[in-house]
This record gives structure tokens, sequence and C-alpha cells, in this order.
């Protein structure tokens, strides 16, 4: 017997544990094994302007050895499970995944309160971590869609926490000590806000008296509330900055504006329009306009963030160094012309047909059901926000999408950062 194919009120378990721990779980009666997801509401917002990458570094340190075990222990009991268990740091959350048998569940689960209660911070994997996060921001230096990613968010977030870079920069990561990655947990980390996802081969009160053993005695009364964001207004005028990064036949082109939080109204409408300008078919029409018809671009698209605060609403395009100014007026133009004429039906059409048709498939496994259910608890979507997501998708119209592009585009008064070497005269 086979679980129902969009979850909803009816087989997600919701709970909430006394310290602050919100469970979700659903079980997947076809699946011997579990996947298990979560996120703690700390990330990169808590960075010291001089210790930027903290909060990522505390995060990939976690696995590299607790009070009870070392670094070796923990990926031996890992391995032996047939399990996997792994740590990342965000802007606003640091997120864990991993995966076992149904039966090894409380193992995975007291390891996963092992390593978020008392990681030991061991000095010579510390080390080791730095070199691997400085090798990272020196090929960073060297990308040229990085650094017009990088300088993109300083235009276009100046007075924003977005305008950081979560990895930090070369000097703030050589900076950062084992106390401040020691001080930082025991601050920051605690049960408070703490989103636990749970699905597959295990019935979900299980699940819910496993993460009581494991987690449920957690407490951290210090454990500060996350930090509030300013607004993130678009630029007063178009803004722009280029990056020199010598010796690359590539040029890389961001441009854009902040957009809406997932939680906003009118996101799902601005989501349509995204996929109209540069996502559906071919990267829709910024890849029909720059790539296909101008042959300007290596690759052309477009990205909308959804983030607990107003993510990016970008374009981003490869280009031949002596062709960017070409393409960015193309793109312009495309934008221009989302918000000030509706789009087709038929284009509207297609994009609807291919978001409703994809989210079966995004529900095939355990892991992409729990991340599912920890986007609708982190957003306060719903437990039954799968189920009406079709009908949601359906009620826009044109209009709708129109509306939503005005709301936040603007072609002029855009962000528009590039990145590559010197350009030919």
């Amino acid at each position: 017997m086979s679980a129902p194919a969009v979850p909803g009120p009816q087989d997600i378990l919701r709970r909430q544990l006394s310290n602050g721990i919100v469970l979700l779980a659903r079980r997947n009666p076809a699946s011997p094994s579990v996947a298990v997801g979560g996120s703690l509401p700390v990330g990169a917002l808590y960075n010291p302007p001089d210790k930027l990458g903290l909060a990522d570094f505390t995060a990939a340190a976690l696995m590299r050895g607790t009070h009870a075990r070392s670094m070796h222990a923990i990926y031996d009991l890992l391995e032996g499970a047939a399990a996997s268990l792994g740590f990342s740091g965000g802007t606003h959350t640091t997120g864990f995944s991993g995966k076992c048998l149904a039966e090894d569940l409380p193992t995975l689960l007291g390891l996963l309160a092992e390593a978020l209660r008392q990681p030991a911070f061991p000095p010579e994997q510390i080390e080791k971590l730095r070199a691997q996060f400085l090798t990272g921001l020196a090929l960073r230096a060297q990308d040229t869609a990085d650094r017009a990613g990088l300088a993109f968010d300083e235009l276009a977030y100046p007075d924003h926490p977005y305008r950081f870079p979560e990895e930090g920069h070369p000097h703030t990561v050589s900076a950062i000590t084992r106390q401040d990655l020691a001080d930082f947990h025991a601050a920051h980390y605690g049960p408070r806000g703490l989103h636990l996802a749970i699905v597959g081969g295990v019935e979900p009160t299980a699940a819910l008296d496993a993460v009581e053993a494991a987690l449920g005695d957690w407490l951290n009364p210090a454990q500060p509330a996350e930090p509030s964001l300013p607004p993130a207004p678009p630029p007063p005028a178009e803004v722009r900055r280029r990056e020199l990064v010598p010796g690359m036949s590539q040029s890389d082109i961001v441009l854009g504006t902040p957009g809406p939080a997932r939680a906003a109204p009118d996101y799902l409408a601005c989501a349509l329009a995204n996929d109209v300008l540069g996502v559906f078919g071919m990267m829709g029409r910024i890849g029909e306009s720059v790539r296909e018809r101008a042959g300007l671009a290596y690759y052309a698209g477009s990205h909308l963030g959804g983030s607990l605060g107003p993510g990016p609403w970008t374009v981003s395009a490869g280009v031949d160094p002596r062709h960017e100014e070409q393409a960015i007026d193309l793109i312009k133009a495309e934008i221009r012309r989302l918000v000030t004429e509706p789009i087709t039906h038929a284009e509207l059409a297609d994009c609807q047909a291919a978001r409703i048709g994809s989210l079966p498939l995004s529900l095939e496994s355990n892991a992409g059901v729990a991340g599912s259910l920890l986007s609708m608890e982190k957003h306060n979507l719903g437990l039954d926000y799968l189920q009406r997501y079709p009908d949601l998708i359906r009620a826009i119209t044109p209009e709708h999408a129109l509306a939503a592009a005005q709301h936040y585009l603007d072609p002029d008064r855009l962000a528009i950062a590039t990145a590559g070497p010197a350009r030919p005269d």
C-alpha cells in the first residue's frame, strides 16, 4: 500500500515539543528507509561584520567531532548503518539532512542531537576546514559568475544584511578562532524554532517518541530571537559595477532587484511571470531573445529567490566580453515588455501546466516530501498547501502576473553587475 500522492493534513503529523521544536512526520508504507531534514534559525544574519562566514564555519564543524565521538567514529557509525547526515549554513538558517533504514532512526536522531548539542570543535579539524574554505574563496575570486553575484548583492542590498556573502571573505575566515566557533554555538544553537521533518517507513507517533527521546530535553535560555530585516527597496536609479577578472574568456552578467519574500501573497504570480521571462522552455523570453535570436549568450535565464526576506529577482547571462552592453540592452527590453503588457494566455498556460505537472515529481522521494513539509512550515503556508497548489496556480491570470512584475521590476531601476576580463576597445 502506497502513501497518497499529495501530502496533506490527513496524513501529516505536526507536533510542537515543549522546548519549541516542531516535528512534521509522514509515513510512507512502501519505503523501508527514512529521510530526515530540518533547520535551526541560526544563519549568516548573525555573523559579526569582522567574522563573516562564522555561521557557515560553525555548521561545517558540527560533524568534525563531538565530546562523545571523534570525526572518524561518527562516520564509522554512519557507514555501518548505511546512513548519512550532514549540515549546511544559510542566510537565515542552518540546515541538516540525513537518511537511514527505518529501524535505525533512533540512532540517527541520537547522532543528530549529539552534533547539535555537543560539538567539540577539534583544533586540527578546524584548521582543515579553514583551509578548505580559503581554497573555495580563492576559486570564487576567479569565477566570473560568482564575482558578478557578489557585486550584485552589494549593489541591490546596500543597507541590508543580504549584501554580505554567507561564506565570508578570506580575511574574515582567517580571523575566526576555535573559541569564536564555540561561543557562536553556545549563544545561538538551541531548540526554539528548530523544524524537523521525518518521512518514510516509520509511524509518525514512533517518530515523535524518537525525537522526544533525542532532543526533548534540549534547552538554551540564551538563544536569541532572529533579527528583524529592514526593507529592501529597489535602487533609486540604475546602478552598475564591473569587476575585472583577468585571464577569463567570458563575462558574466547579473542584473535585477530585490523581489518578494516566499510568503508574500503575490509570490506565485511573480514565479509564473519569472517562468515566462527566463525559465520555461529554452530559458523563456530572455533565452529566446539573447541566446537564440541574437546569439550573444552562452547561457541566459532568470531566477526568483524564495527566502524569508526579500530575495533577489535576477537575470543572469554569460557572454563574450565584446557583447556585454548589447546583451544588457536586450535583457532590459524583455523586462520592460514584461511590465508593460500582460503575458499571453498561451505562455501562462504552458508555465502553469509545467508547475502543476512537476509537483508529483518533487514528491516521489522521502527526501522530496520532507523538503516540501519543511518549506510549508518555514513559510507558514499551511499543511494543505500542496493540495491547494494546483488551484492556486490555475487562479493566476495574465493580469495578476503583470501586476506582480510591475510591483518589483523597473527596467530603469536595476542593479547591474558584470565580471570578466578587460573589454576590447
